[in-house]
């Protein structure tokens, strides 16, 4: 099992990782100096507080992925009972 690099990490934090290194350098290698040393999890737990004021501040950008449009179903016909004497 391959452990992610900090590239994915950030990636999967939904933080911009070019805006991140190029507005704070000094925090964005502590941080990948630390997460090249321990467990991604272990790095989470560690850095929990951290994650969102950085995630507010440079947001991932996802461009909108224009879902299909659901197919009609088809609805049950309901006839009516023969009659019957």
């Amino acid at each position: 099992m391959e452990l992610m690099d900090f590239h994915t990490w950030l990636a999967g934090k939904k933080i911009d990782e070019v805006a991140f290194k190029k507005a704070e350098p000094n925090q964005y290698q502590q941080l990948k100096s630390i997460f090249d040393q321990v467990h991604p999890d272990s790095f989470t737990a560690q850095k929990l507080f951290l994650i969102n004021p950085i995630r507010r501040k440079y947001p991932l950008k996802v461009e909108a992925v224009a879902a299909a449009p659901k197919p009609k179903t088809a609805r049950p016909m309901i006839r009516p009972k023969p009659k019957t004497n």
